[in-house]
């Protein structure tokens, strides 16, 4: 068990939005400690999604994380010998993080040729409240549904 709880690190804003969320969502795009490319990546996604859908790039960016964001998800817990998937809420930094990660994630795994062509498609799908990043908020939340019954072993 801890002994007190890690500081928070201080997130500073972006360049160009201003924005602590693009800042964070950036960090978890960048690989290798390369930021600068992740920063090119995520603006020129941002970029095509303004060309695209004819609206601010930032304010779809910020719909589509909003969209995958999920409210509770399932945690394993062995009572009696046997496992449950028991639903818990999630805490606000962890829900944010999800959604970058699955969003990141599943942007990935398309089929783009380019990282920020990927990134720019699967933020408006996501916007749209379609896509493989809005599919697994909701299979995420159809399995705490399902799983309901276990509720009451919650710690």
């Amino acid at each position: 068990m801890r002994r007190r709880t890690p500081k928070k690190h201080l997130i500073l804003p972006d360049p160009r939005f201003g924005s602590t969320v693009v800042t964070s969502f950036v960090n978890n795009l960048m690989l290798d400690g390369k930021k600068s490319i992740a920063f090119d990546i995520f603006y020129k996604a941002m970029d095509r999604v303004q060309e695209r859908t004819g609206e601010d790039g930032l304010t779809i960016f910020n719909k589509a994380l909003e969209n995958v964001t999920p409210g509770v998800e399932v945690r394993s817990r062995r009572v009696g010998g046997a496992t449950f998937q028991i639903p818990q809420p999630i805490r606000e930094s962890r829900r944010q993080s999800l959604a970058m990660k699955w969003l990141i994630n599943y942007a990935r795994k398309r089929n783009e040729k380019a990282m920020s062509e990927r990134l720019a498609a699967e933020v408006i799908a996501a916007a749209k409240e379609e896509g493989a990043t809005f599919k697994k908020k909701e299979d995420t939340h159809r399995m705490a549904e399902a799983n309901k019954a276990f509720s009451h072993f919650r710690f």
